[in-house]
């Protein structure tokens, strides 16, 4: 998107074709001309890891659930994803095991709940991150995993787990972009947007889908209120921008910690079961 008049533009425009500004090195001149630049567009970057950690810990879950003999690639067993990290509200503040309201967002409970989450990831998450960028989308959707699992753990006190509460956060950011900013664009975008709330809200009232209601509005009122307050970045990095930075860094750092905290967590329970 070009950064002043916030029209789309292709990767190889060097001058914004709408409002005559220049927007500085291509994707793909940043990345110098390799193959990857036309595989994996700079604008998706923190999508991208995070779908790979989704595939990855649900690759490792369905094993773990398979060696155990209570699941597999089509579904995983409670018990398997609770020593992997899943929200599960008797441990989460009875334990203090607060590191799960991060590490739930990243595991999943069957198949079909992965391939979902990941296809609207990388349709939301991309467009997201164009809109805000890397910092700010990170930020919006770690934060906003840890605000729909506590409002999950608070309101319904059962196990969870899904990208959907960060997903849900990205949702009520681009919402609160079409409701700050003015013009057609904006309008547009608001409209989509809410659009897909309602209709996740819906498949929320289904049964059969087993859908947890409180983390995805948990995760929708925590990332409209992170991007309001973040914005979205000027033409010119400025301090705000620069603390944005730090806020996603910080973020990105009490992940890792929170993954540490899991994997400690599962030797432990491994010990005790040898």
């Amino acid at each position: 998107m070009c950064p002043h008049c916030r029209a789309f533009i292709t990767i190889n425009d060097r001058i914004c074709p709408y409002c005559d500004t220049p927007v500085g090195p291509t994707a793909r001149d940043r990345l110098g001309g390799t193959l990857v630049a036309g595989i994996i567009p700079t604008a998706q970057f923190a999508t991208i890891v995070i779908l790979t950690l989704n595939v990855g810990l649900y690759l490792l879950t369905s094993l773990a659930s398979m060696r155990d003999g209570t699941g597999g690639l089509m579904g995983i067993d409670g018990r398997t994803l609770v020593k992997f990290g899943a929200s599960f509200p008797p441990y989460n503040f009875g334990a203090g095991q607060w590191w799960r309201l991060l590490t739930a967002g990243f595991l999943h409970g069957g198949l079909m709940h992965i391939l979902f989450n990941s296809w609207a990831l990388m349709d939301v998450g991309s467009h997201a991150e164009q809109i805000y960028g890397t910092p700010r989308m990170a930020s919006i959707y770690l934060v906003s995993t840890m605000g729909g699992f506590a409002a999950s753990s608070f309101f319904t006190g059962s196990l969870s787990v899904g990208a959907s509460a960060g997903l849900l956060g990205l949702i009520g950011a681009m919402i609160a972009y079409g409701t700050v900013n003015h013009g057609i664009e904006a309008a547009m975008v608001r409209q989509f947007y809410v659009r897909w709330l309602i209709y996740i809200l819906v498949m929320g009232l289904l049964p059969f889908f087993h859908i947890d209601n409180a983390a995805h509005i948990g995760g929708l009122a925590t990332g409209f209120a992170v991007a309001w307050l973040a914005g979205t970045p000027g033409y010119y990095a400025g301090v705000r921008d620069r603390l944005w930075k730090f806020v996603a860094g910080a973020m990105v750092a009490l992940t890792a910690y929170a993954f540490l905290k899991m994997f400690l967590f599962l030797n432990i329970v491994s010990r005790v079961q040898n």
